[in-house]
């Protein structure tokens, strides 16, 4: 049985980190993985060594054991024997007392005799899509769900908007539908990581965190805002327009409107995320100015305005 070199297959030094390890396993996957190369044994094969090589190597306890083991082999075959019997190895225990879990980024599967003789061929493995059960030459284990924070201010979350993402060097594009909310979580189908052994690719799970851009409070799909209107308008009424996040709408204001007044506007709002043509509403709490630096007769008109208050007991 021939002995492999963990590190040569995947090209690192010996006291390589395990971000080093992992960095160049993702590299060397994407190279091989058979959905990029399709009825390529060759390809297939080099991608079942380096996965095999990764579940050793970025697992602390594994590492330890190979490392010790291969030392082992190395001072054996220069002594001068023959090379170094694992089966005889793993029945006489030496791989069958560990049960272990693989938890590496694509996951594991179909690996080696000399794996098998190391550790053992009765393990338990686990997957990033949450399937577990015993090995399987047939299994096919999803890839590891990514999760990234996609920051939007609240003009697009209402719109809605695309953007161009870089996963591990791809560019994905991603649209947004209108109505997105703080800490929604969209899940982007078959763009996460890659599975070994041809298996469905993982999902790109994106945490929504939405900035207010905007003069406008939001509680879930209503907004409010507080305008300022001057005293005559709300004294005698009038029109006033108003910037809303669909665009400026001139609305009426009642004649003596009393300040803090609350006028809900039917479906301007937020959207509804996913239901077309459904909105929350939006409330305008009015501020009334009052006027300053009044001139003469300004001050003498309001004064004969009180006194007219007086006479009539009001």
């Amino acid at each position: 049985m021939d002995y492999k070199d963990y590190y040569k297959i995947l090209g690192v030094d010996k006291k390589a980190s395990k971000d080093e390890i992992k960095k160049k396993y993702r590299k060397l996957a994407q190279k091989y993985h058979p959905d990029r190369n399709p009825d390529n044994k060759a390809a297939e094969e080099k991608f079942k060594e380096i996965s095999e090589a990764n579940e050793v190597l970025s697992n602390d306890e594994k590492r330890a054991k190979y490392d010790q083991m291969g030392s082992n082999w190395n001072q054996y075959q220069h002594a001068g024997g023959g090379g170094f019997d694992f089966s005889q190895w793993a029945r006489q225990g030496g791989g069958k007392q560990y049960r272990t879990s693989f938890e590496g980024d694509f996951g594991g599967g179909n690996f080696s005799d000399f794996f098998e003789s190391f550790f053992g061929g009765n393990f338990s493995q686990q997957g990033f899509g949450g399937r577990q059960g015993r090995r399987s030459g047939h299994q096919q284990i999803k890839g590891r769900d990514y999760e990234a924070q996609l920051r939007l201010n609240l003009t697009d979350a209402f719109h809605g908007t695309s953007t161009v993402l870089n996963v591990e060097g791809e560019k994905i594009k991603v649209n947004l539908k209108p109505g997105l909310k703080d800490g929604q979580k969209l899940r982007v189908k078959g763009k996460g990581g890659m599975s070994p052994m041809g298996g469905e690719n993982g999902d790109l799970i994106l945490k929504i965190s939405v900035v207010n851009n905007t003069n406008f409070t939001i509680k879930n799909t209503d907004l409010s805002l507080k305008q300022e209107v001057d005293l005559y308008t709300v004294l005698l009424g009038g029109k006033l327009t108003i910037n809303t996040l669909k665009g400026p709408i001139t609305i009426n204001i009642p004649k003596e409107s009393q300040n803090g007044k609350v006028l809900r506007l039917k479906k301007l709002g937020m959207p509804v995320y996913g239901k077309k043509d459904v909105f929350g509403d939006l409330y305008v709490n009015i501020n009334v100015i009052l006027p300053t630096k009044l001139n003469k007769e300004e001050t003498l008109l309001f004064e004969k305005l009180a006194d007219m208050r007086k006479e009539n007991g009001v």
